[in-house]
């Protein structure tokens, strides 16, 4: 019998609501591989189910990426052996934890040029960024693009893959400290959104200029705004919801602001088949090699610590990615 240490979640509510279990790990079904996980990711969603924003049945885990090594190898299963490096970013809840069975067409390869850290917190962000840039708009040389949370996990690498395509980003952060942060990752400005002023504080920054992209992981505190921030026939795009669900958007409003495209994507539909999502993360990780993409992990936790790492994600206490090692 195989056992594991992994994280449940039992009810709704405050970072103390995690706890950590110990308990026999099923057999491996057809198809599936099993990871020993040496790295797994922190993303904002986590922080959603966890308080029951986007509620999921109980009990569940949490966590949606970790990388590590093929420990165990179903039948059915081709194309991947025992000792391979391997990550993962939509195999379902459950990534918190140091053994888990997924299957196997959720798994890619990693390069050796990919580290299980880099893989850990940048897969699930660095995918998002992926479609954000390529798939949701075309993002071209000389596009003025206005990136919220720009100090933030996907914030950051946003920002300097749509630097290296040669955008200008002017970013927003939700205080002060993180405004070098978000210089450091490519912005060209970067404004307050604790000012109330902060669309005004935006065109300033950018000589009048409004953005051909919004790229809106608020929510709440900022959509309405956002779309006077959007140049006419421009997109804004919620992807994120950091400060609570978006509100509802009358279409009249778009057509006044300037005859606006909103949307509302994510990073599953656009990873839904194993081919797409092996075709994107070559995308993502020959981003890396080129240097265009980095991470800079703002905290690192054991998973005996996973309510810290709760914790500090919440009270905004790090700039850039949260690792957690089993």
């Amino acid at each position: 019998m195989v056992m594991r240490r992994v994280v449940k979640l039992t009810a709704f509510g405050a970072p103390q609501v995690l706890s950590i279990v110990r308990e026999a790990l099923a057999p491996l079904a057809p198809g599936e591989v099993r990871v020993r996980q040496t790295a797994i990711g922190f993303n904002f969603i986590d922080i959603y189910q966890r308080k029951g924003v986007y509620p999921l049945p109980l009990p569940t885990g949490l966590g949606f990426e970790a990388a590590g090594v093929v420990d165990a190898v179903g039948s059915e299963v081709a194309g991947l052996r025992v000792g391979d490096r391997v990550a993962y970013m939509n195999a379902g809840v459950g990534a918190y934890a140091d053994l888990r069975n997924v299957p196997a067409d959720k798994l890619v390869t990693l390069p050796e040029t990919i580290t299980d850290a880099a893989a850990a917190t940048l897969l699930f962000k660095g995918m998002t960024a992926q479609y954000l840039l390529r798939r949701t708009y075309p993002v071209q040389a000389g596009d003025l693009l206005l990136v919220h949370s720009a100090a933030g996990g996907v914030g950051q690498i946003l920002t300097r893959w749509a630097t290296a395509l040669g955008a200008e980003v002017i970013g927003t952060t939700g205080s002060p400290h993180k405004h070098e942060a978000a210089r450091a990752a490519g912005c060209v400005a970067v404004v307050d959104l604790n000012d109330p002023d902060w669309p005004e504080a935006f065109l300033t920054a950018s000589g009048g200029r409004k953005a051909r992209v919004v790229y809106d992981a608020v929510g709440k505190d900022t959509l309405i705004r956002s779309l006077d921030c959007a140049a006419p026939f421009g997109l804004v795009v919620c992807y994120g919801a950091s400060s609570g669900k978006a509100p509802a958007v009358d279409p009249e409003l778009l057509n006044k602001k300037g005859c606006l495209f909103l949307t509302r994507p994510s990073v599953f539909p656009h990873n839904a088949d194993p081919a797409t999502f092996r075709a994107n993360a070559a995308d993502l990780f020959d981003a890396i090699a080129r240097g265009h993409v980095t991470v800079d992990i703002g905290g690192r936790f054991a998973l005996d610590a996973i309510v810290e790492v709760h914790r500090a994600a919440e009270e905004r206490r790090c700039s850039g990615a949260l690792l957690i090692t089993p």
